[in-house]
């Protein structure tokens, strides 16, 4: 490596350096001092978050948007709990991180000493893998393998426990590019005889439907996901966090399916005698009643992670690979269907069931997305908080590219908006002249509100639009619609003046509470661009998401307009 030792930490740096990393999120403390020396004298650029959650977050959104691993670097104790929140959601959402956690020093480990705390342990459920550090020389092995790991298959978070001592300590072992990993397999092409027999079910469908997940972004499938869509002449329809993945405007696109999914979507769903879904692992949001999801239609799975075969649904062809490398497998094998009527009955349940939003009464969150939508003309990179914002999200602003669209899918982590619109304009602020438009709820911003000293530091041109109705507006739709309107702990009473919030922090700030105002104001934010801008849109309060399917229920359940009445309590959870 060098004809000098070097410590740990510095050693650290340089490996990070070999696998591309060009910035790093954290917060430093005690254990992790010599980590942050070292960054002064590296090339690396330290963004410093206002909380480790906001961190994790921020390197997850970074990944999302450019494709490479984010990586995050804390210290011990509460430095590192403070992740487990991040660390969760990328796992859930197959997101590449690496976080770097500082640890007590290895004679002190087990005997609780300050700010000691067993992060692997702790985290063990909700990381891809994990290492524990205690020897310096093991340091660039770990390193290679942990980014590896991370971005290879199916990506995820990997965490390494750095003991202070192992970062201090001197390392004398080279550097090395070479990987171990025993029983750690990545599936590319698919069985041959696999393809072929899907190949054999699509010639025989006369409704089939492409189901496009968040696995075809991941592994750059798009153009074969609309040269297979083409040439079969088959409709799309795409989970939350595949938006994008194939093009919205595109006439075979039919949107989102499930829970709140548009109409024609799972119209197509219920009627298809075939689905193929490529890169969606089935979740629950979409199947809803499992018995009753196509069950009479034939099913075609494309998965990287063989753990996915018939974890849900049982396939009737299961192809466990890359999807980009099986679709290239596939598209060679297959012709135009026989689907001329199928596609005419979808575009007409698009004409019957349109996306639409009642346009009296006060300012509504529909109007915002679609009037941004409009106004940077569908080229923007999009991201939001959870919850009835996201679905409107999802609804009304039409995603055409990959990596477009970034959204906290399987943990439905409120907090995620900011610190991930962050990231996402850090990653790809030298490359791609797009705005960054966040979208949160007024009570999913507060979670992390704090970030916005960050995005202030930085300068950040991020759009964030706080989507303030007064409510945990998801949660009041289930009081509301489930439980007889008892409502109960869903009021934000008590929000703070967003506006002049955003201004202590020296940030530009808009407020909106007529409908009649939000295209004048929404396009002098947009075309503020020295630093980050807060819209805050004081919206109706008591306004539904539809079309919905109740948690649990089958696609049959859909509803696109308010019951009468009061409806049975669902079984799954908001």
């Amino acid at each position: 490596m060098t004809n000098h030792a070097l410590s740990g930490a510095q050693v650290m740096l340089d490996c990070l350096k070999r696998e591309g990393v060009d910035t790093i999120f954290g917060y430093p403390g005690g254990s992790a001092i010599p980590l942050f020396d070292a960054l002064l004298d590296s090339n690396i650029k330290m963004v410093l978050s206002r909380h480790e959650q906001g961190a994790t977050h921020m390197a997850d959104g970074y990944a999302r948007a450019t494709g490479k691993v984010g990586v995050v670097l804390v210290t011990s104790g509460p430095g590192a709990t403070n992740t487990f929140t991040g660390i969760y959601t990328a796992l859930m959402d197959s997101s590449p991180i690496v976080v770097l956690a500082a640890q007590t020093t290895t004679p002190n480990l087990g005997k609780d000493a300050f700010q000691e705390c067993d992060t692997s342990g702790m985290t063990f459920a909700a990381v891809k893998h994990s290492f524990l550090v205690k020897d310096p020389n093991d340091l660039s092995r770990v390193v290679k393998e942990a980014f590896h790991i991370a971005r290879s298959g199916r990506p995820g978070p990997v965490l390494i426990d750095l003991p202070k001592d192992v970062t201090a300590g001197n390392c004398t072992a080279s550097f090395s590019d070479e990987i171990d990993l025993p029983g750690y397999k990545i599936p590319t092409h698919a069985d041959p005889e696999a393809v072929a027999k899907a190949a054999a079910l699509l010639k025989k469908s006369t409704k089939p439907l492409l189901l496009v997940g968040h696995g075809a972004i991941i592994s750059n499938a798009s153009r074969q996901v609309k040269e297979l869509a083409e040439k079969l002449n088959a409709p799309v329809v795409e989970t939350l966090l595949g938006l994008g993945a194939f093009p919205e405007t595109h006439p075979l696109s039919l949107g989102m399916l499930g829970m709140h999914g548009t109409a024609y979507a799972n119209k197509a769903v219920l009627e298809c005698d075939l689905i193929m879904s490529i890169g969606s692992r089935w979740d629950d949001r979409i199947v809803g009643k499992i018995e009753e999801f196509c069950k009479d239609a034939t099913i075609i799975h494309v998965d990287i992670d063989p753990a996915e075969e018939g974890k849900i649904l049982q396939p009737d062809a299961f192809l466990c690979g890359d999807a980009k490398l099986v679709l290239e497998q596939l598209l060679p094998l297959v012709s135009r269907l026989d689907t001329e009527d199928w596609v005419k009955t979808c575009q007409t349940y698009k004409k019957r069931y349109p996306l639409t939003y009642p346009k009296q009464g006060g300012l509504r969150m529909q109007h915002i997305i679609s009037t941004v939508y409009e106004l940077t003309k569908g080229k923007a990179i999009v991201t939001t908080d959870v919850g009835q914002h996201q679905m409107w999200v999802a609804q009304f602003y039409k995603a055409d590219y990959p990596r477009q669209f970034i959204s906290s899918g399987g943990a439905g982590t409120m907090g995620f908006g900011l610190p991930s619109a962050i990231g996402a304009a850090i990653g790809v602020s030298s490359e791609l002249n797009w705005p960054i438009c966040c979208f949160a709820g007024d009570g999913g911003f507060q979670m992390t509100e704090f970030e916005l000293s960050t995005a202030a530091l930085h300068k950040l041109p991020i759009k964030i639009f706080v989507m303030d109705n007064k409510y945990l507006g998801m949660v009041r739709q289930w009081q509301d619609m489930f439980y007889g309107k008892r409502y109960s702990s869903v009021s934000m009473e008590g929000n703070p003046d967003f506006v002049k919030l955003a201004e202590a922090y020296g940030i530009r700030a808009f407020r909106i509470k007529r409908s009649a105002d939000a295209e004048r104001i929404i396009q002098k934010a947009l075309d503020y661009n020295e630093g980050p801008v807060l819209i805050h849109c004081e919206c109706e309060e008591e306004d539904n998401v539809f079309p919905m399917i109740p948690a649990g229920a089958p696609l049959t359940a859909m509803m696109t307009e308010p019951p009468k009445g009061q409806l049975e309590k669902p079984t799954g959870s908001t």
